[in-house]
């Protein structure tokens, strides 16, 4: 028996990871989900197609990229029942079976073609990821300095809120009309219904908020720019105040808080930088922006003597609050500009993950606090003898 019982322990955390990403992969492989029909091709004859005659750099280096973490995944997740060459080839088949499924669904779907080159540029991005990882195994899980730093500074059990936290940075790319200003679906929602389903909507409402007066209303109480740095502020503070929560006291919570947001803004800018067509990483640097950056990160540094559970309650309700106005608020003409100067065409599939990422954070983050939240409570019920 093992001197260190904690040595050799399947992670959480990769097995939750791997599972994230296998969601994303397949909500980028099947986007927009509409359309579906049938040309009475069978589902595998791609497998047989020659090869596309016209080939372009990017999308293979797209596709292998696109499953190298999906393989390293694998690894640390099968980890430590499969290792080595065991744990490789167990990545490199479910790659293939993974991408080989989503190619398949692709003949129903209008906006996509299944390749074979496809197949095998994922599967190789699968192995690829899986060799490089397979080394690095042990000395991530069992021995090495990232284990024992974050069995040093985090908590444990905490793999849910970390994958809740990692995917921050990723669901602020997409352009919002504001800074941070995440979850506005439910806003999306009602523009896609039709008059008269507004209409009977309303009804039920005060008369104050028939044809925006309330909306309309809320927005003069405040100039744009200080809207901006408002809801800039509550979701920064609410995404580190989330941040603060598994790290331990003695841990140095101001520094990992600090990489974090320079982390989120790398991503922002690296995202804007590729995704705008007039080449621009800044433009969402707005006035009101950078004053919601600073705030929002001195709100959160001052919250982090206070106890975990009150800096939670504190980010639910930050979180809340940002909801209501991003949802509420008319969008700044502004924006129009910026979302017409994103580039669509082979970026669709990416620029639709980016979406999806940006309207379900605040509300994954929710539920998750409403779990924590019963999961005290059950704590501290009586136990019954």
């Amino acid at each position: 028996m093992s001197e260190r019982p904690w040595l050799r322990r399947p992670s959480g955390l990769a097995r939750q990871a791997l599972l994230l990403y296998t969601t994303l992969i397949v909500y980028g492989s099947w986007y927009p989900f509409s359309g579906w029909r049938s040309l009475g091709i069978a589902p595998f004859a791609y497998l047989f197609d020659p090869m596309p005659q016209y080939l372009t750099a990017f999308d293979v280096v797209t596709n292998v990229l696109g499953y190298m973490p999906f393989g390293a995944l694998v690894v640390l997740a099968v980890y430590p029942r499969w290792r080595g060459t065991l744990a490789v080839a167990l990545a490199f088949v479910l790659g293939g079976l993974l991408s080989g499924t989503m190619e398949a669904v692709q003949t129903w779907l209008p906006t996509r073609v299944a390749s074979n080159l496809d197949l095998a540029a994922n599967t190789l991005g699968a192995l690829l990821g899986a060799a490089m990882m397979s080394p690095a195994t042990g000395a991530l899980l069992d021995r090495g300095l990232l284990r024992r730093l974050r069995l040093l500074w985090f908590e444990r059990d905490r793999a849910a809120l970390a994958c809740l936290i990692a995917a921050w940075p990723f669901a602020t790319m997409y352009p919002a009309p504001r800074l941070f200003g995440l979850g506005n679906w439910p806003r999306m929602l009602w523009l896609h219904f039709d008059p008269a389903t507004q209409d009977a909507l309303l009804a039920w409402t005060p008369a104050a908020w028939h044809a925006g007066a309330w909306p309309a209303a809320v927005a003069a109480w405040l100039p744009d720019d200080t809207w901006e740095a408002l809801i800039t502020t509550l979701n920064l503070f609410a995404a580190l105040a989330l941040a603060s929560v598994p790290a331990r006291r003695h841990a140095p919570r101001v520094r990992l808080l600090l990489v974090f947001i320079a982390a989120t803004l790398c991503v922002k800018a690296g995202a804007t930088f590729l995704q705008s067509q007039s080449g621009l990483a800044f433009d969402w640097a707005t006035p009101g922006a950078l004053i919601g950056l600073a705030c929002g990160t001195v709100a959160a540094l001052a919250a982090l003597p206070l106890r975990r559970r009150v800096r939670a309650a504190l980010a639910g309700s930050a979180l809340v609050v940002a909801l209501v106005f991003v949802n509420l608020l008319p969008v700044n003409p502004y924006f129009d500009v910026v979302l017409a100067d994103w580039r669509q065409g082979r970026y669709l599939h990416f620029n639709g993950l980016a979406r999806w990422l940006a309207w379900v954070w605040p509300y994954a983050a929710l539920v998750w606090l409403a779990f924590a939240v019963e999961q005290a409570w059950l704590g501290r019920r009586p136990k019954r003898a």
